[in-house]
């Protein structure tokens, strides 16, 4: 098997990257950190398993009010870290702070539904199985290795914190490594709000440091959210080990469009679902699928409100896109432009690189893109759009199907059979229906094909790092 280095992705590092705060506006270094020695990865991997002992024993309401003192301190601390959180990858500021409020409401989700959403299930006729009594109940794994990437540096782990300690489990968190601060803030959280020492630790090591963690004795399970590639290279190690591993990978979600549709609100929200967090968003809409009866309208409306956003400063409240967080992934965006653009696609606007400082990427609209063009099979991890046109419901379903990923989808229409009918088609995780596609703390995320296994969030994100036990009584 490679390594797993050899398959990180954008949203990862670059093999052999430094441990960095770079800020992505400007291309200065602020701050490096030195990579854990084995002893001192090899002290947190002590100090997690006792905490797993003590977790596990303590009960809901005390796991509660930890978790709740941990939600006050992020929104206590939410100015300086929605700060932190754009200077390391590049956000809008405005962006930043509402993931970090966003952080706040999931973990207070799971410290009030936490026991009920994992309460004993009784079978409602135990005689059926020669029982007195029959039922199942959930008992945290241990210790969870959670993979983080870059581009929600607070978000994503707190979507797999909140949960898994709230169970009862233990977190080890490897951070992508342009967003070290991030994790040294998460790092203290939840120790400050009362949890056990060792609860929720973060591990400053490179990619070529996972494998050897996550086949550590202590180690019950992992979490990664990344690249199909790094998926796979976790999954393989976690599978010779038989250990528990979710995956939520990349995303090509489509965003369809019906003649039935509020075209103009479409045109609107889709300029957001591609654009939100720089574009760089596993479930930002990224192909357009668009019926010809409405295709002129929706594209002259998205190419003109895309024309409108305003490139920029990400710390200004005014700017509407920020710089991509690494050098390596605009060169993968202005690349995957130019390779269309060459085998005839139609550039509606943007797609360069502009300015002189940082790397801030013009936001893009391709037209008329095929099979034979990079863009149309790979994820543009960035604000680049792709609209193809379609002539029915069926082609549109096809068409949204067409590609080995299946995270989320967006559906307007106002045509009840329409909806019922792509509900159906769409290999997904998700459909949103005359909305964008959102994660929230009460619905399951996840998705299908090339886009992972399990799910996060709501009781299903909870159950998934939870022993589900059997008990039967004579």
């Amino acid at each position: 098997m490679d390594p797993i280095e050899t398959h990180w992705c954008p949203r990862h590092e670059e093999s052999a990257v430094p441990i960095a705060t770079v800020n992505p506006a400007t291309g200065e270094l602020i701050e490096e950190f030195t990579a854990l020695t084995k002893e001192q990865v090899e002290e947190r991997l002590s100090r997690a398993e006792a905490a797993a002992a003590t977790l596990r024993a303590t009960d809901f309401a005390t796991r509660a009010r930890w978790m709740q003192a941990a939600a006050d301190l992020v929104e206590a601390d939410a100015g300086r870290t929605a700060r932190m959180l754009t200077i390391e990858m590049g956000k809008p500021i405005a962006q930043a702070r509402a993931e970090v409020l966003k952080c706040a409401h999931a973990m207070r989700f799971y410290a009030d539904n936490a026991e009920s959403l994992l309460a004993d299930q009784p079978l409602a006729d135990p005689g059926k199985v020669n029982a007195s009594a029959a039922y199942t109940t959930y008992a945290p794994l241990g210790v969870v290795l959670a993979v983080m990437p870059w581009n929600y540096p607070m978000w994503q782990v707190i979507r797999f914190a909140a949960p898994a300690l709230m169970a009862g489990n233990v977190g080890l968190l490897k951070h992508a490594s342009n967003v070290p601060q991030s994790a040294m803030y998460l790092d203290t959280l939840f120790e400050r709000a009362g949890f056990p020492a060792g609860s929720f630790q973060s591990l400053l090591i490179g990619a070529a440091g996972v494998e050897s963690v996550l086949r550590d004795r202590r180690v019950a399970a992992a979490t990664l959210t990344g690249s199909e590639p790094a998926g796979r290279s976790v999954a393989a190690v976690a599978g010779s080990e038989v250990k528990k591993v979710v995956l939520e990978l990349g995303g090509s979600d489509p965003f369809i469009v019906l003649p039935s549709a509020d075209v103009r609100a479409a045109a609107r929200t889709a300029v957001t679902a591609r654009t939100i967090n720089n574009g760089q968003s596993c479930i930002a809409a990224k192909r357009f699928i668009v019926h010809t009866d409405v295709y002129d309208e929706f594209v002259e409306a998205f190419v003109a409100d895309t024309k409108a956003l305003t490139v920029g400063d990400p710390l200004d409240e005014e700017t509407d896109i920020g710089p991509i967080a690494t050098k390596s992934g605009r060169r993968e965006l202005v690349e995957l432009v130019e390779d269309a653009v060459a085998k005839g696609a139609v550039l509606r606007c943007g797609g360069s690189a502009v300015g002189t400082e940082g790397w801030f990427f013009e936001p893009a609209v391709l037209e008329e893109v095929t099979p034979a063009m990079r863009v149309y099979g790979e994820e543009a991890f960035g604000p680049l759009a792709v609209v193809h046109r379609v002539d029915s419901v069926e082609q549109a379903a096809e068409l949204a199907n067409d590609t080995t990923f299946g995270l989320s989808s967006s559906v307007w229409t106002a045509d009840p059979d329409e909806e019922r009918h792509l509900i159906g088609r769409l290999e997904a995780g998700a459909v949103f229906v005359n909305g964008m596609s959102v994660s929230y703390p009460e619905l399951p995320f996840g998705g299908v094909k090339d886009s992972g296994i399990g799910r996060e969030l709501a009781a299903e994100g909870i159950r998934e790092f939870c022993n589900l036990k059997t008990v039967w009584k004579r």
